[in-house]
């Protein structure tokens, strides 16, 4: 009897030991992330005790040969020694269209949050804390990966200080 149970056991242990050895699959990048196109803007202005830096990098999906949207994020800081600081941070949301190789088409919805601190002719500082919304509607030259052109807000106010006009230049570069 001890003998049956004996070589049951081991009969049991060999019949879960037995497998076949598998090499697993090699890990492949999934598809959605190898087509995401990278890029943005990165802007330095530095004089006589004033300073302008804006980091603003994007990512796109090309959904087709004529459609890409994605997303973007900015930051801009601009200090004039005693005068004017302002730190602007945020966040958009970008769809692009190519009707044809040359023409690239953009519509960007963006969310800023704009902090401002200025001296008013001597007198104490004023601060001023405020959300901005943009819908920046654009149009321009497309070679390749790069982009120039012009966008015009249709949510600008004059008063907000965050541009300094409706129309603004853009440059715009995907890898």
């Amino acid at each position: 009897m001890l003998k049956k149970n004996i070589t049951f056991v081991f009969a049991f242990l060999s019949l879960l030991s037995f497998s076949q050895n598998q090499i697993p699959a090699p890990k492949t990048k999934n598809a959605f992330l190898k087509k995401i196109e990278y890029g943005g803007a990165f802007g330095l202005n530095i004089g006589n005790d004033f300073t302008n830096i804006i980091l603003a990098p994007s990512a796109i999906y090309p959904v087709n040969d004529f459609f890409a949207t994605g997303i973007g994020l900015q930051g801009s800081l601009v200090s004039s020694k005693g005068n004017y600081y302002s730190l602007i941070y945020g966040g958009s949301l970008i769809g692009i269209f190519n009707p044809i190789e040359v023409i690239q088409l953009s519509l960007e919805l963006e969310q800023l949050r704009v902090n401002r601190t200025y001296s008013n002719e001597g007198q104490n500082n004023i601060k001023d804390n405020f959300w901005n919304t943009g819908l920046l509607l654009g149009a321009g030259y497309r070679t390749g990966k790069v982009t120039l052109g012009i966008r015009y807000n249709l949510l600008y106010n004059a008063n907000d200080l965050v541009y300094d006009a409706a129309f603004t230049p853009f440059f715009r570069v995907y890898f």
